[in-house]
């Protein structure tokens, strides 16, 4: 008997995926546990193995088709089975009703307003049949003469900036009316100018899965939770002399932003709260330590999440920020490898940025923008040096995190990345 294959639902946040491609025709037999499609999720492309047995009899999402979770992917069944029954009976099926939309515990609905007027609707949308407006003559006063101007056409030169004096009208006795508006064109000054000559010319392209997702869930976040944001200045001498030393003696060569993640772990085991989410009706006190690595791709932005990264040294959250980055870039990463953060950091030190903010990446309460080194003048012992300064912005959830607790883990990581010693505690 024909059993449908459904679009499944590869991730916590996939809505719809596409096939990106089809390892079986229409008549191969199918054995469960081979490779039937390729499905590209909101994060990555994964494999898609069959659960069923049988001959492939229908394709009903072509290579290159999105479709939502749960529509038909595939019929399998019996060879020579007719399955167009089974697809009348689900084009027949009604459509699952949408939740009514509520308003959300932390929005107020808002309180109807006075009933406009029927100047403000006028304001607002024209009427479908406009009554004509009688054509009067009216004075031009800047040519200090009479002159015999429709009101439209008065409205257009005075949009496009002509002179109403310098214009013929075609009118009833002269009278200036719209045509005389839209043909007119000024008397040539006798100075040569050149017209640019070009085409305009412009292409598109389908948003990907990824891109959609990215843009649904940062403007869920934007929108929904109150940022604030708090800038600190680093002196980040010591962490280069730090740097430089354990390079120089180890195999591993770690980054900056590898002393940057670690310093945010053991921040954060100090400053718990910081280390939170907001779940509406409760917040959820993280006592693990997940910090996500924002990572650009083609397509958009990727958080893969170093798990308890707290108890890492820092060469072992360098070969896992590679390892996850390289995943990352390849389209590679499993479900396991981009879910569970607990905060969220964003690096664009290496784009030569400075200083930037950052959308908080929920479910976290807070995330890290990190800016580039800087070589500066500061001031150390009374004199003017040369210094180099790390600009870093904390992007906070006024839900879960106020400004004072913000405040003390910035001052509690600035004392890390200062006085890396203070990581090897």
């Amino acid at each position: 008997m024909a059993e449908i294959v459904r679009m499944p639902k590869l991730s916590d946040t996939m809505t719809e995926g596409v096939v990106a491609e089809w390892h079986k025709n229409v008549g191969d037999h199918v054995e469960a546990g081979d490779l039937l499609a390729e499905i590209e999720t909101d994060k990555a492309t994964m494999e898609f193995e069959s659960f069923q047995e049988g001959t492939l009899l229908h394709i009903g999402i072509k290579k290159g088709e999105t479709a939502s979770v749960d529509a038909i992917l595939a019929i399998l069944g019996n060879k020579g089975e007719d399955v167009s029954e089974l697809l009348k009976a689900e084009a027949a099926a009604p459509a699952p009703a949408p939740a009514p939309e509520t308003p959300s515990a932390h929005e107020k609905t808002p309180a109807p307003g006075p009933a406009p007027t029927s100047a403000s609707v006028a304001a607002v949308k024209p009427a479908e049949n406009p009554v004509p407006v009688p054509v009067t003559d009216t004075d031009d006063r800047d040519s200090g003469s009479r002159l015999k101007v429709s009101p439209l056409a008065r409205r257009l030169a005075q949009e496009k900036g002509i002179a109403l004096a310098a214009v013929s009208g075609s009118g009833d006795g002269g009278r200036i009316v719209k045509k005389d508006i839209e043909n007119y064109a000024p008397a040539p000054t006798g100075t040569a100018y050149a017209t640019p000559v070009g085409t305009e010319a412009y292409t598109e392209e389908n948003v990907s899965q990824m891109r959609k997702t990215i843009a649904r869930r940062l403007s869920e976040s934007k929108f929904s939770a109150p940022h604030f944001y708090l800038t600190m200045e680093i002196d980040m001498d010591n962490a280069i002399t730090a740097r430089k030393t354990i390079n120089a003696h180890g195999e591993v060569k770690v980054s900056f932003n590898d002393l940057v993640v670690k310093a945010t772990a053991m921040a954060l085991r100090q400053h718990p709260k910081v280390n939170s989410s907001w779940l509406g009706n409760t917040i959820r006190r993280n006592q693990h330590i997940n910090i996500g690595i924002a990572v650009a791709v083609d397509e958009g932005l990727l958080v893969p999440v170093i798990p308890f990264t707290d108890n890492l040294t820092i060469s072992q959250i360098n070969a896992q920020v590679k390892e996850l980055a390289g995943k990352a870039r390849n389209k590679k990463l499993q479900p396991s490898e981009w879910e569970g953060n607990t905060f969220t950091i964003s690096n664009l030190g290496m784009f030569g940025i400075e200083e930037f903010t950052a959308i908080i990446n929920p479910p976290d309460a807070c995330i890290l923008a990190v800016g580039g080194i800087k070589q500066t003048p500061v001031v150390k012992n009374g004199e003017v040096v040369p210094g180099n300064v790390m600009k870093v912005t904390l992007s906070c959830d006024h839900r879960v995190v106020d400004g004072a607790t913000g405040s003390a883990f910035l001052k509690t990581l600035k004392a890390m990345l200062e006085d890396p010693v203070m990581m090897l505690a």
